[in-house]
């Protein structure tokens, strides 16, 4: 095996110590292409290097090493630790890869003196209580939403709060108690909903309930009915959120974990029970190097997500596989929750019924999933059929632009590999310095920004699809005339029917400009509107996101030479906004700090 790989490993391993630490393998063009921790560094890269490794992969990799080198740690938990971010990194190829490590969000009830409920993601520096984690951000909307329904807190934000005069509209809803404004809500009353809404969040709405039932009696004893039909509404609603409610169990706080996998392929199921409740469940499907075993993605799993991102790590955590220094890994979670961390697997109690609902979940995505790349897969190849191509298509990007009358103009660009869209090459370009509304020139330069530095074959596609007629495809054409690498994507403007419905498009090619109308249930054209839709989906929330911008934006932070402190002196010297409009230069120059140079600029930069 050893004499297969360009590397001399035996002098390296001659002087590698045997403390514990992080070694990186590099492959001839210098790429980390993989990353591993070991508690001894010497014993542990020399396995790589023996007659028989054992595995294809490993096989593979030894192959391709070039180059080495080792961090040395003081324990294994730092390796683990140091290990991790490497992975982060670098990504290398024969790694297993966690594509999602953001961090999760959570329901925070703010310390105000009337608090919030708001939604949290990301270090906790928002001042309350914390409640979560939920697995997305759509079930925490949907859990404030419920929470709004039954609770009447406020959810606005502070400086809304702040401004009000009088009730909004969640108030004339009974949705919020209208603490904004002087007389609505004693501060005592408001209080006690908070604190119902508290326990709720908790997991005690049978206590809520019983709460809600004593003061309604009491309401009614003395004969304060409108408040005794206020409670028996919120009665009700409870006890219709509690039939639909989330699946509870005597678990406090546990992550539980299933998986599934086949060749080249794994899911990972996540249940997230939180103060006795199911608070939602996710599925995760990590890069998997060939011949990778479930116990080593599982393993490689767990410690990327809980040591990436600002995760919850809960007391208790159920596993599908066992692990190996599992006593190591649970001492290092352990130092990053700060409480102590326990692993379960092949428990006879609560816990086995989540772990086969995990398993059963995670089982069904894998399937899913498999299918649909079955479904992209096929529709790859009766395009590369159509367009008579030799070679697969490993990468196809298409290119869309988008405006409000000209202005705000932002170009999209999006990227498919042959799992579906790609969205870490997905890029966004706003176009300056075009008269407004020329699409042409908006897509010559966002094709020029694109290619003017492709230093990468990977990254050139194999297609590139041009949302237009043959106008926008001449200026990929153009862009193309004199391009430098060997590899030469194959051009294709993307032109709908006459009346603009989809199945109607035409493929024009570059060149000849020669047409293929495509039927309307092929699963070719089902791929291209696909892209096509996904880069014009892509373009209206970057124009929108920069129009919103622009509508924010105040007119005197455009102007060179003027920052805020300069900004702030012109608003309060001449009174406001429309003052500062219609001030003259002279009258621009006696604001303090304002030269007439300045005050010339500031007058024509303002009138231009």
């Amino acid at each position: 095996m050893s004499q297969t790989s360009a590397f001399n490993h035996k002098a390296f391993l001659k002087h590698l110590t045997e403390q514990p630490g992080v070694y990186r393998m590099y492959n001839a063009a210098g790429e980390v292409i993989y990353v591993g921790k070991a508690k001894n560094l010497k014993r542990r890269v020399a396995s790589y290097f023996r007659t028989n490794v054992g595995s294809v992969k490993t096989e593979s990799l030894v192959k391709q090493i070039a180059d080495m080198d080792v961090t040395v740690t003081h324990s294994e938990a730092e390796a683990f630790i140091l290990e991790n971010n490497y992975i982060k990194k670098y990504k290398p190829r024969y790694n297993i890869l966690l594509r999602d490590d953001k961090s999760y969000p959570y329901i925070v009830l703010t310390d105000h003196q009337h608090p919030r409920l708001t939604m949290h993601r990301g270090s906790r520096k928002l001042k309350g209580e914390y409640f979560g984690p939920y697995p997305s951000a759509w079930s925490v909307r949907e859990s404030l939403r419920t929470m709004q329904k039954l609770f009447p807190v406020r959810q606005c934000q502070d400086s809304y709060y702040q401004a009000r005069t009088r009730p909004c509209l969640q108030y004339q809803l009974k949705r919020c108690a209208g603490p904004c404004v002087k007389g609505l809500v004693t501060d005592e009353e408001y209080q006690q909903q908070v604190d119902l809404a508290r326990k709720f969040l908790k997991g005690k709405s049978s206590e809520v309930i019983d709460e809600l039932v004593n003061r309604m009696e009491a309401a009614s004893q003395e004969l304060r009915f409108e408040a005794a039909a206020r409670y028996r509404d919120q009665i009700s609603a409870m006890r219709k959120v509690q039939e639909q409610q989330w699946v509870s169990g005597d678990q406090p706080e546990m992550d539980v974990f299933g998986i599934a996998s086949a060749p080249g392929l794994a899911c990972i199921q996540g249940f997230f029970i939180r103060d006795n409740k199911l608070l939602g469940n996710k599925s995760f499907f990590p890069k998997v190097p060939a011949d990778s075993s479930p116990e080593e993605i599982f393993q490689a799993f767990l410690l990327q997500f809980y040591l990436a991102g600002n995760k919850s790590i809960p007391k208790q955590i159920v596993v599908p596989v066992p692990l190996q220094e599992q006593d190591t890994i649970a001492s290092l979670l352990a130092e990053q929750a700060g409480h102590s961390v326990s692993f379960y697997r092949g428990a006879r109690d609560e816990r086995r019924r989540y772990l086969q609902l995990a398993n059963t979940n995670a089982q069904t995505a894998l399937e899913s999933r498999q299918n649909s790349q079955k479904s992209v897969v096929a529709r790859y190849q009766e395009l590369e059929q159509t367009l008579e191509l030799e070679s697969p298509v490993q990468r196809m990007e298409c290119f869309d632009i988008s405006h409000t009358s000209g202005q705000q103009t932002v170009a999209s660009c999006v990227v498919f590999n042959r799992e579906g869209p790609f969205k870490a090459d997905y890029r966004r370009y706003n176009i300056e310095g075009i008269t407004p509304g020329d699409d042409y020139a908006a897509m010559a330069q966002a094709l020029r920004r694109r290619y003017r530095n492709v230093k990468d074959d990977s990254k050139i596609p194999d297609i590139l699809l041009i949302d237009g007629g043959k106008g926008q495809l001449a200026q990929a054409e153009a862009q193309f005339e004199d391009w430098p690498h060997d590899k030469m994507p194959l051009l294709i403007g993307v032109a709908k029917g006459t009346s603009r419905k989809p199945g109607l498009e035409t493929l024009i090619l570059a060149g000849n400009h020669a047409t293929i109308p495509l039927p309307a249930d092929s699963i070719a054209l089902h791929l291209i509107q696909h892209i096509r839709d996904e880069a014009h989906r892509f373009a209206i929330s970057g124009h929108r996101q920069r129009r919103q911008k622009a509508k924010t934006k105040s007119r005197l932070e455009s102007i060179p030479g003027v920052g805020a402190k300069r900004r702030q002196v012109m608003l309060k010297y001449l009174g406001g906004m429309q003052e500062v409009l219609n001030a003259s230069t002279s009258e621009l120059a006696k604001v303090p700090g304002i030269s007439q140079a300045l005050a010339e600029a500031i007058y024509e930069h303002l009138h231009q």
